[in-house]
């Protein structure tokens, strides 16, 4: 099967790749070679997990047939630059899986980490790091977790996989390529170009302006229309008290109806 090809930076080649059966987590294999002096470029897959998670520790089930990548970076950022990686990630994700679909426009992202098949969670990523004294990154993994072939149940979530589609899914190992593709043409736009074209292409795929959204921040839950992303890739929210940003939190669902809140 065709992938996408990386646009500069790293090829499929300079990935180091390591294919597993079975793993614990590959998120946590990756920060297990992190700690050990793992140089940045490696790419982790496993065609199942035993204890897979997602955000605050939630449990992500993975069964076979679904994607399960986890990669180890070092990239030259201030520690407070990484939640970018996520919105990186996302872009990367969108394309490499919209490849595999009849109607891309079916897919959408979710501010910060998730991205939806037909309103319904295909597919999520998890950032997680540690800093260098002098207020780098040390070290950055990336873990993906899409439903190619099944589409495991989540509470208070909808759920969705690409077999949804009508299609025949990619197999792990073509899905996993094509998302190393799109990661290393994104990297390197963001390392020749920073953080602006990463933002537009984000936006692009993502909820429409206007669109309304509850949000679980810091301080509890707001409702409100998504008023776009600030420069460095915080969520713009208008609510009754004005546009309020967010750097930290999740949008738990989008609307299409606010008078609920009125």
């Amino acid at each position: 099967m065709n992938v996408p090809a990386p646009a500069g930076g790293k090829d499929l080649r300079s990935w180091r790749i390591r294919t597993f059966a079975r793993l614990a987590s590959t998120s946590d294999f990756c920060r297990e070679r992190a700690a050990a002096g793992e140089p940045d470029g490696l790419a982790v897959l496993a065609a199942e997990q035993s204890a897979g998670r997602g955000r605050d520790a939630r449990s992500w089930q993975s069964p076979p047939g679904n994607l399960f990548l986890s990669v180890l970076l070092r990239p030259p950022i201030r520690t407070e630059a990484a939640g970018q990686y996520a919105l990186l990630t996302g872009v990367a994700l969108w394309e490499a899986l919209a490849a595999f679909l009849p109607d891309p426009a079916a897919l959408s992202l979710k501010w910060p980490n998730d991205l939806l098949l037909g309103g319904r969670k295909l597919a999520g990523i998890l950032l997680e790091s540690a800093s260098a004294a002098d207020g780098r990154l040390a070290w950055l993994v990336i873990g993906i977790g899409a439903n190619l072939a099944a589409a495991p149940s989540v509470p208070g979530r909808a759920t969705a996989c690409l077999a949804d589609a009508a299609i025949a899914p990619p197999s792990a190992e073509d899905a996993a390529h094509a998302v190393l593709a799109r990661l290393a043409h994104w990297q390197a736009r963001l390392e020749a170009e920073g953080f602006a074209p990463v933002r537009a292409a984000w936006l692009a795929h993502a909820h429409p302006p206007g669109a309304s959204l509850v949000f679980h921040g810091p301080t509890g839950l707001r409702h409100g229309t998504f008023a776009g992303l600030t420069e460095s890739g915080a969520l713009r929210l208008a609510t009754g008290q004005g546009t309020e940003t967010f750097a930290a939190g999740e949008v738990l669902e989008e609307l299409t109806d606010m008078s609920c809140f009125s």
